[in-house]
């Protein structure tokens, strides 16, 4: 049975996007080196699929140049793990950022860094909702 198509990214194209969020575009060997820096060695032909899978399901655009392609994200970081997380918070939280977050706080090891850091970031939630 084929495997239905998400909205979602996998593991796999989720890696591939932070490649490409940081260093594109770049062509298919590119890509194909900064996976395999990263410890994910794949053949070409794996890579050509996945960038060809991602550019058809709208992660990817691409042009051609020559008998080459160049690729590089559809959206922005931002915009694609802001899709994921609102997913998460609606399928796992019932919506409730409260819940998500006290879930995250007690399951994570949280260091004093980022501690301070999410108090700065309720500060001015806070602060603009008072507003």
């Amino acid at each position: 049975m084929a495997r239905s198509q998400t909205e979602q990214p996998t593991e796999l194209e989720l890696e591939i996007l932070r490649v490409l969020w940081d260093r594109s575009p770049l062509l298919v060997r590119d890509v194909r080196a900064a996976l395999e820096e990263s410890g994910r060695p794949l053949a070409h032909s794996t890579v050509i699929t996945m960038l060809n899978i991602m550019h058809r399901k709208g992660l990817l655009k691409r042009r051609r140049d020559g008998k080459s392609f160049w690729f590089w994200p559809a959206a922005p970081r931002e915009a694609t793990t802001g899709k994921m997380v609102g997913s998460l918070l609606s399928r796992l939280f019932d919506g409730s950022p409260a819940a998500m977050v006290l879930n995250l706080l007690q399951t994570a090891d949280v260091d004093s860094e980022e501690l301070a850091e999410i108090r700065k970031l309720v500060a001015r939630k806070s602060k603009e909702s008072q507003e």
